[in-house]
């Protein structure tokens, strides 16, 4: 299945990290977050990827134009150092398709706007590239089309408590409470979607809000509910924590260094 990558966002909650390139620019470890959420469906056996992208386009192509296996892969150096042989590679057999979406487009847009690159794909694979999961992916998959879902989506816990706050008239505040991990679920940025995704989203509308509500009311929209790790890259020291977990040696969702079966791009298990 083809993975369309939302990569047209600013980040404006990143300018600590983000202020001269686009957010799935941002690294985590070595290599940007776009990078470890690539890496993750290739896992999966899905290497077709289409890239929305937007502000600072040029940044992410420039990237895989002049994309440096060494950075994450072991290597010999020879002749003198004027040879390089490598032992593994990353993207040798990725197909990336870069595609202009928009600098003010939102997700909804954007994925319209890749539409002609879709053709043939009955199902397709998303995601919003701020985000990485451990998420079992052909288990998603199998529960999409298992309920038969125009559109599937991961619901995650939220990574911190908030407080929600009722007001009262005139500005008064009539209750305050603490909302934990353990009340809510949101949306985790990983989506299973069909073709008939594109006939529920009008002209200027977002993604998840009109055109999921149509799928409501047609019971076409599925969730799945995941409990392991799921961490996002919305704040700078979200960011941090991620790369703390690099740094450690604790990072779930590279699952690609864990041994175990894989799957293939048909959402199968294979060992």
């Amino acid at each position: 299945m083809k993975v369309v990558l939302f990569c047209g966002g600013a980040g404006m909650r990143m300018r600590e990290a983000s202020e001269k390139i686009p957010k799935p620019m941002v690294s985590v470890g070595s290599r940007p977050i776009l990078w470890h959420v690539m890496k993750y469906y290739a896992h999966f056996g899905h290497r077709d990827f289409i890239l929305c992208l937007g502000w600072q386009a040029n940044v992410i192509k420039d990237y895989f134009l002049h994309y440096e296996e060494s950075v994450s892969n072991d290597f010999v150096l020879h002749g003198n150092g004027k040879g390089v042989e490598l032992l593994s590679s990353d993207i040798d057999d990725w197909n990336i398709t870069f595609v202009d979406t928009g600098i003010k487009a939102n997700i909804g847009q954007r994925l319209m706007k890749v539409r002609p690159f879709l053709e043939g794909e009955g199902t397709f694979l998303a995601n919003y590239t701020d985000g990485v999961s451990d998420l079992d992916l052909p288990s998603l998959v199998k529960a999409h089309r298992e309920h038969e879902a125009v559109a599937t989506f991961v619901s995650v816990r939220p990574q911190q408590s908030f407080h929600l706050v009722d007001h009262a008239e005139g500005g008064r505040v009539s209750r305050i409470k603490t909302i934990s991990q353990s009340d809510v679920w949101m949306n985790g940025g990983f989506f299973v979607l069909e073709q008939g995704i594109f006939d529920h989203i009008h002209d200027g509308e977002d993604l998840v809000l009109e055109p999921f509500e149509r799928l409501i009311q047609q019971n076409a929209l599925y969730t799945v509910r995941h409990n392991g790790f799921w961490g996002c890259m919305d704040t700078f020291k979200e960011k941090q924590a991620l790369d703390d977990r690099v740094a450690r040696g604790d990072a779930p969702w590279e699952l690609w260094n864990q041994d175990g079966p894989v799957a293939d791009g048909g959402g199968e298990a294979r060992s």
